[in-house]
């Protein structure tokens, strides 16, 4: 009697419990990842329309190159020279002492990019790496929420 008591009991196995929350906490992962991805692409698309609404062109001096930021030097027309302390967008391929055309937001000369880069851009990678983190992470989902003996179960 007892026996059968245990096994019709509304509650699952400690384990069944314990896979269900990895696997739930994989979704929350994936699900993080993938907004970060998205509003990252957002704020470029952002930072572009900011730029092209109030457009300034010049000719800038790329400073210094590093992992996390691209340093230029560039003047505006009313003779201030800027230098943008985050850098400047979609850097790539720039070397130190090279002359580049940027374009930035007269309303704010902090924000400036390389002319004729925009944040399209940036789809190619976030969603090729996107791409990556669900081929990885729907796997191993599905081998967490795999029952022993061979049955999947529900999330």
């Amino acid at each position: 009697m007892v026996d059968d008591a245990v096994q019709t009991s509304p509650r699952s196995p400690v384990g069944v419990r314990v896979r269900r929350g990895v696997a739930r906490a994989l979704l929350v992962v994936g699900a993080v990842v993938t907004l970060v991805g998205v509003l990252l692409l957002a704020a470029a698309w952002r930072d572009d329309r900011a730029i092209e609404s109030r457009l300034g062109n010049a000719t800038a001096e790329v400073v210094s190159v590093a992992f996390n930021r691209t340093v230029i030097r560039f003047g505006t027309p009313d003779g201030k020279v800027y230098s943008p302390s985050q850098g400047v967008l979609y850097p790539e391929g720039l070397e130190a002492g090279l002359l580049v055309r940027v374009e930035y937001d007269t309303a704010n000369p902090e924000l400036a990019r390389i002319a004729g880069r925009t944040a399209s851009l940036g789809l190619l990678p976030v969603s090729t790496f996107l791409l990556v983190v669900w081929a990885v992470l729907i796997p191993l989902i599905l081998f967490v929420r795999r029952r022993p003996g061979g049955g999947s179960s529900r999330l």
